[in-house]
């Protein structure tokens, strides 16, 4: 088959590896680099390329991994592999998780937690036993603020554990966030092996860490922003191109202008209206070229978000902590939910995001001076990840063209195993709907 796929991010590589083999695959992309919403900067302040983002991954990812390993890449030299910390920057709160088997891992790691109390740790142990009971599922509708207060998690452990780890995951604020996705998150990572809760931090940039080997021999169109795809009677049309098929593995507001005009019947029409009113949330993240390295062993630190100074900081990585960064000595920090630090300015932000760092780091090894910065916001970085967020299938209306995408339906809110997930899904569809 001649198969046509829509987007260069992680969902339409994953879907281009599937197909490559036994397929004529060509994928159209409108950005001019591979990696979609995770993808490489090139050309950079510092001379060298970052991200348009600061990723973290976890052991948990699975499919993504594995779909690594198929494609030849050594997933131990692509990202420094450390356990799961929750270490604030100010050395109030430490918990990791210990070198040991599951579930001892975690429960000797909170055990010998800094800053919380034996309170705190008794009714986080009480509600990882209660979602274990209930087999990771919580009530429908109900958001991860409901779900904590439910269990009495201390004001603390809402502050300075759990509302990091939702933003971490979900983009999204814990008094909307949906329940079931973070129950889900917390079942495959903090519930499952030690190698699942492991945190995993890419040391390649974004578009060289595996999209461009998945897309290695598949026709490809960078800098083509599709603008018309039209269904005929043996196919799709892209743009004028005749394919077999199609997967539109796009961000939801593009795939709705790029289909919007083949709905006709009131069961499409609600399709796309609930397509078209999915919302989405920013991510801020700031890059520091440190005038000499900064000597901070620990390569991920948590940062006390406080909206009322305007500090909107959340996490700190300093790739000089890791081995090998491809970000070689810049220290990055992450805003999830960026809303109100955008509303500062450019300039404010920065300011007061190093204002928080300095005033945060004070009792750790001296922040060198900074020399150069660039801020990078993504507007629509993820979806919002409500419980009432409409997530549909694959399949379309139109049996020729699928979909891809981390908004898609999945156990995940909108990280790249979702995403990969989603890509492989749709693979399957087109290879499947072959034999049909």
């Amino acid at each position: 088959m001649n198969i046509a796929i829509v987007g260069a991010g992680w969902a339409g590589a994953a879907a281009a590896s599937q197909l490559r083999a036994q397929h004529h695959v060509t994928v159209f992309e409108a950005a001019r680099q591979l990696g979609g919403r995770a993808r490489c900067v090139p050309h950079s302040v510092f001379g060298h390329p970052i991200d348009n983002g600061q990723h973290l991954m976890l052991g948990a990812y699975t499919q993504t991994l594995q779909l690594m390993r198929t494609l030849g890449l050594d997933t131990e030299q692509a990202f420094h592999r450390t356990e799961l910390g929750i270490i604030s920057a100010d050395a109030r709160y430490q918990l990791r998780a210990k070198a040991l088997p599951a579930p001892f891992h975690m429960a000797a790691g909170l055990l010998m937690a800094k800053g919380y109390s034996w309170s705190d740790k008794y009714t986080l142990i009480q509600l990882q036993l209660a979602l274990q009971r209930q087999h990771w599922q919580v009530p429908a509708q109900q958001t991860v603020l409901q779900l904590l207060q439910q269990h009495q998690q201390s004001h603390t452990l809402i502050e300075h554990f759990w509302q990091p780890l939702c933003l971490a995951a979900m983009n999204t604020p814990i008094d909307i966030a949906c329940a079931q996705l973070f129950a889900n998150v917390l079942r495959d990572s903090l519930g499952g092996s030690r190698a699942d809760s492991q945190m995993l931090i890419p040391k390649q940039d974004l578009s060289t860490l595996w999209a461009s080997h998945a897309l290695k021999h598949c026709e490809l169109l960078l800098g083509h922003r599709v603008q018309h795809i039209t269904p005929d009677t043996t196919g799709v049309l892209i743009d004028g191109q005749h394919f077999d098929a199609c997967i539109v593995a796009v961000a939801s507001y593009d795939c709705a202008r790029l289909l919007g005009h083949l709905v006709h019947s009131a069961a499409e029409q609600s399709w796309l209206q609930h397509i078209q009113a999915i919302r989405h949330r920013p991510i801020a993240t700031l890059y520091w070229q440190p005038r000499s390295p900064w000597l901070e062993p620990e390569p991920l630190l948590m940062l006390h978000e406080q909206p009322h100074k305007q500090h909107y900081g959340q996490w700190l990585f300093n790739h000089h902590a890791i081995p090998n960064s491809f970000a070689r000595n810049l220290i990055s920090v992450v805003i999830s939910n960026a809303d109100d630090a955008s509303l500062l300015g450019r300039e404010a932000l920065v300011q007061k995001t190093e204002e928080q760092l300095r005033t945060q780091t004070h009792s750790r090894s001296p922040l060198p001076a900074f020399e150069q910065h660039e801020l990078i916001i993504e507007k629509r970085a993820t979806f919002e990840a409500t419980p009432s967020t409409f997530r549909p299938e694959e399949n379309t209306f139109w049996p020729a063209i699928k979909l891809a995408g981390d908004w898609l339906l999945n156990p995940y809110p909108g990280v790249l195993e979702g995403a990969v997930r989603s890509g492989i899904k749709s693979a399957h569809a087109i290879l499947q709907s072959q034999h049909t």
